[in-house]
């Protein structure tokens, strides 16, 4: 059991060491800020971050288009019943034309 966990330290110790001298002090993993969390990654989750609020900006956009959509299927269905009560030969109804002087 000694062995194993003693083993599985040292192979840390050189993940750890290859990561650092290997790549890190050469400059294969650029870090601008110096929290040891590569700038590839940062970035990524910087646009993932820019990509969602443009969804959720579009989506309540989307949202607003169809609330004025719906108003107006409800408009159009309110005037649907007065063309067919106009078709019957019944008189309008609602405000009455300006008289002509």
């Amino acid at each position: 059991m000694l062995k194993i966990v003693g083993l599985i330290v040292v192979l840390s110790l050189i993940g750890a060491a290859i990561y650092y001298f290997g790549f890190y002090k050469r400059g294969k993993i650029n870090d601008r800020d110096g929290d040891y969390i590569p700038d590839v990654v940062e970035d990524t989750i910087e646009d993932v971050k820019e990509k969602a609020a443009e969804v959720k900006r579009r989506a309540k956009s989307v949202k607003k288009e169809l609330k004025d959509v719906a108003d107006a299927a409800k408009e159009v269905i309110n005037q649907a019943g007065d063309v067919v009560e106009a078709a019957k030969g019944k008189k309008r109804q609602g405000r009455k034309p300006k008289s002509k002087k």
